[in-house]
């Protein structure tokens, strides 16, 4: 009991056991803080190689509609409804898309 008793009332114990509680949940960069930012860091990062990913698209898109005047058409066609002489666009509108 008495070896029990010095072990729990030694001084560097008690240090450590304070240490360790105050930086768990008192201090300014606790570790709840530290794990959320690593969270959001990961959530960052996956944004990040995304908008990369989309750039590298675009340019892959801008590089193919300033070299070949078939897909030039295309992309009016698709995005700018233009047409040539003489005809006539219908444009079919999806209902599910149209309720968001």
């Amino acid at each position: 009991m008495k070896k029990t008793a010095s072990i729990l009332t030694n001084k560097y114990l008690l240090a450590s056991g304070f240490f360790v509680v105050w930086m768990l949940f008192f201090d300014q960069r606790d570790f709840f803080e530290q794990r959320g930012k690593k969270a959001e860091l990961r959530k960052l990062e996956q944004q990040k190689q995304f908008y990369l990913r989309e750039i590298e698209k675009a340019n892959k898109e801008l590089v193919d509609l300033q070299s070949n005047p078939a897909a030039l058409e295309k992309f009016a066609r698709e995005r700018y409804l233009m047409k040539k002489d003489g005809e006539d666009i219908f444009v079919i509108e999806d209902s599910a898309a149209v309720t968001k």
